[in-house]
């Protein structure tokens, strides 16, 4: 007699087990050993396929298209981004510089483009040594990665040897945290590295709005990506401008109380395998914060204060003191601030106000 047993894992990984089939009809009970690996349930949809992005040359620094990814997210766990960059004429075709990057997708109720990653190019080089490019952690965005998705792609290249771009998204099946998500902008600033908020000098940029959860949120976070440019001076003690290379400490305030504070400091430059053996570029030196070919970090603050629930507080951005002399040119910080709140019912989205 044959006897075939089928079984699912309900856990990722290598699963073992013993089944001990007994019957009045046969004389011994008969034991069976169970083997499974359980593996994750993706879907995986491209988007931005090969598109360059330059100056000059014909080529655009922006591109824009409408991708129809996952069309329900109910039983979507995680959203996972990957972008690839080739270069046109080998290792050595890509743009010369390390440049400010990302990517965005379009809020159809605002009309507003929300930073969905940022990254700083590699110089001169794609993103070959990985295998799937950078990766980012896009679950966030889920409700407005769905079905038909508006998403835009922008590279600061200022030369006409382009980036190559690639693009696709992991959706990983499985139980998600909340039902229901509902992002609102707190923040903005992140059309290029300049067009931002000047740091050091006076300046009129909002970096203080009033915010409203929703009283239903069960889970409400801040998302912020946020980046420096320039070599202003006087430099720190050990030498480093602003705000590139400068390390700083800045605050979230709520209701004008320091609440999370974001490091800009080092995380890890030298260790990059796409510069491994790179040349030209000046890839080691930590820069405060982010490292060319590498992803810029997603910074999250969770609210656990549940009575700022359904009445609206006073939301600011506060940079580290410090004032610049006028020389060795600007410092500037690009930033995108998100509200996040979940709940296993229906949601209405924060409302944000000046």
């Amino acid at each position: 007699m044959s006897l075939y047993v089928r079984f699912s894992p309900t856990d990722t990984g290598n699963s073992f087990g013993n089944l001990i089939i007994s019957s009045a009809e046969i004389d011994n009970d008969m034991s069976v050993s169970l083997y499974g690996n359980g593996l994750l349930m993706v879907h995986n949809y491209q988007a931005f396929n090969d598109q360059a992005l330059g100056f000059g040359g014909g080529f655009s620094q922006s591109a824009t298209g409408i991708f129809n990814l996952h069309p329900d997210v109910s039983s979507i766990e995680r959203v996972k981004m990957f972008l690839q960059i080739d270069c046109p004429n080998g290792n050595s075709g890509c743009d010369d510089w390390d440049r400010f990057a990302n990517v965005k997708v379009k809020d159809n109720s605002s009309g507003n483009w929300f930073e969905i990653g940022r990254y700083i190019t590699p110089y001169w080089t794609g993103t070959q040594v990985l295998e799937r490019g950078l990766e980012f952690d896009v679950t966030d965005f889920k409700f407005l990665l769905t079905g038909p998705t508006e998403l835009r792609i922008y590279i600061e290249n200022w030369t006409a040897k382009p980036d190559i771009i690639s693009i696709d998204f992991d959706y990983v099946v499985g139980t998600p945290d909340y039902q229901n998500y509902e992002v609102s902008e707190v923040l903005n600033l992140h059309s290029n590295s300049i067009d931002c908020v000047p740091y050091g000098v006076t300046h009129n940029v909002d970096l203080e709005k009033s915010i409203l959860i929703p009283a239903e949120a069960e889970s409400t976070h801040f998302r912020t990506i946020i980046s420096g440019w320039g070599h202003a001076t006087p430099t720190d003690s050990d030498g480093r401008p602003c705000a590139e290379w400068c390390y700083r400490t800045h605050e979230i305030k709520i209701n004008n109380f320091p609440t999370f504070q974001h490091y800009m400091g080092p995380i890890g430059c030298p260790s990059n395998p796409i510069n491994d053996e790179q040349e030209p570029g000046n890839w080691e030196p930590n820069r405060a914060g982010w490292c060319p070919g590498m992803t810029v970090p997603v910074r999250k603050d969770n609210i656990i204060d549940m009575s700022l629930n359904g009445s609206p507080f006073i939301f600011e951005y506060d940079f580290q003191d410090w004032t610049s002399n006028g020389a060795g040119g600007n410092a500037f910080y690009a930033i995108s601030t998100y509200v996040v709140v979940k709940s296993n019912s229906e949601i209405n989205p924060a409302v944000i106000q000046d």
